[in-house]
C-alpha cells in the first residue's frame, strides 16, 4: 500500500472511530423530512434512507417522502416553500443547478432559495463499449468517430441529464459528432449496448460495473479527476488527451432559505458523521461505488455556485433543450 493510500486509510479510521451520538442528539426531539425528487429504490432513495436510519441513538426522527415528476422541480419547489426551520430538506443531485438552464420559469433559484447542508457523494462515470467492439481505448472511438461523423452513436440516460451534457461536453473536446440515444434508465442503455445497438454509453460507475468485471463491457476511460482503485488501468478522460475533463453524478442536501445558521451547522455535523457510519460506507462505497465527500456549509454552496456555472455553459455550448 502507498504512502497516500495508508494516509487516506488512516483518516477514513479516524473518522469512522469518531462518529459522536451527541451530533444527532443534539437535534432530538425534532421529525426532519428528507424530501427526495426521484423514485423509491433509485440511488437518491438508497441514500436518503441509510441516512435516516444510521444517525445514531437519541436523534431525531428522519423521514424520507418520494416526490418524482418535472425533472426533479415538484419536490424541490415543495421544499423551497417548506417553513425555514431545519425540519424539511431536499436530497438533491446535479439537475438542481441544470434546471436553471433549461427551464426559465422556475418558481426559485437553487443558489439563493435554499441554504447548503452537506454535499454527501459522487459517483464516477464510465465511458464503455461492447466487449466485441474494435474500441480499445477512447482515441479509437474518436478516430472512429471523425472517419464517420453522425454515424456511431452513444447512449445515456436523459436527455438534459448530468450523462448526456457530460457525453455533449466530451464531443465539442474531441470534436467529433456521434448520434444521440436516449434511455429512460442506465440499465436500459447497458442493455442497448451488449446487443450491439448502440457504439458506446457513459453512465454510472454502479449500473456498469458487474458487467465491465464480468468482461462483456469494456471501459475506455473514467470521468473522474483521478483513476478508480478498482480499474486502475482505465485512463481518466483527462488523462486520455481532454486536460481538464471532469464529471461526477453528486448528491447533496439543502434547506429552506432562512433556516437558522445553528440547526444547519448541526444537520451538517450530523449527517457528515453518518457518512462514516461502518453500515452506511459499506453500502455507498462498497455496493454503489459512490466516493463519501460530506462537504458542508459554505463550502458546499461554493461548489454549487461552480456547478450551476460549468452547466450552464455546458447547455449552451451544446444547444440542449427541453420540451
Amino acid at each position: 500500500m502507498g504512502v497516500l493510500a495508508r494516509v487516506l486509510t488512516a483518516f477514513a479510521l479516524v473518522a469512522a472511530l469518531a462518529f459522536d451520538p451527541a451530533t444527532a442528539q443534539s437535534l432530538s426531539g425534532r421529525t426532519i423530512r428528507i424530501v427526495v425528487p426521484f423514485a423509491a429504490g433509485g440511488t437518491a432513495d438508497i441514500i436518503a434512507r441509510l441516512l435516516g436510519e444510521n444517525t445514531g441513538p437519541g436523534g431525531p426522527t428522519i423521514l424520507v417522502e418520494n416526490k418524482p415528476g418535472a425533472g426533479t422541480i415538484i419536490a424541490t419547489e415543495l421544499v423551497a416553500r417548506a417553513p425555514a426551520d431545519g425540519n424539511t430538506l431536499a436530497l438533491i443531485a446535479n439537475s438542481f443547478v441544470i434546471n436553471p438552464s433549461l427551464r426559465h420559469n422556475l418558481s426559485y433559484n437553487p443558489l439563493t432559495s435554499f441554504e447548503p447542508v452537506c454535499l454527501l457523494v459522487d459517483s464516477p462515470q464510465l465511458i464503455v463499449v461492447n466487449s466485441a467492439s474494435p474500441y480499445r481505448k477512447l482515441a479509437d472511438l474518436v478516430a472512429a468517430a471523425k472517419a464517420k461523423p453522425g454515424e456511431l452513436t452513444y447512449a445515456t440516460v436523459g436527455p438534459a441529464t448530468t450523462q448526456h451534457i457530460a457525453f455533449e461536453t466530451f464531443k465539442r473536446a474531441a470534436g467529433i459528432d456521434l448520434t444521440y440515444v436516449p434511455f429512460g434508465g442506465g440499465a436500459p442503455a447497458a442493455t442497448a449496448l451488449l446487443g450491439g445497438h448502440v457504439t458506446v454509453v457513459l453512465q454510472n460507475y454502479s449500473e456498469l460495473i458487474e458487467q465491465v468485471r464480468a468482461g462483456k463491457l469494456r471501459a475506455l476511460a473514467v470521468t473522474t479527476r483521478s483513476r478508480l482503485d478498482d480499474l486502475p488501468d482505465v485512463p481518466t478522460v483527462a488523462e486520455s488527451g481532454y486536460p481538464g475533463y471532469e464529471v461526477a453524478a453528486w448528491f447533496g442536501l439543502v434547506a429552506p432559505a432562512g433556516t437558522p445558521k445553528d440547526t444547519l451547522e448541526k444537520l451538517g455535523a450530523m449527517f457528515s458523521t453518518t457518512l462514516q457510519v461502518p453500515k452506511v460506507k459499506a453500502n455507498l462505497q462498497g455496493q454503489q461505488g459512490m466516493r463519501l465527500i460530506g462537504t458542508c456549509g459554505a463550502e458546499f454552496g461554493a461548489f454549487m455556485r461552480r456547478q450551476h456555472d460549468f452547466y450552464a455553459d455546458a447547455v449552451r455550448a451544446a444547444n440542449i433543450k427541453v420540451e
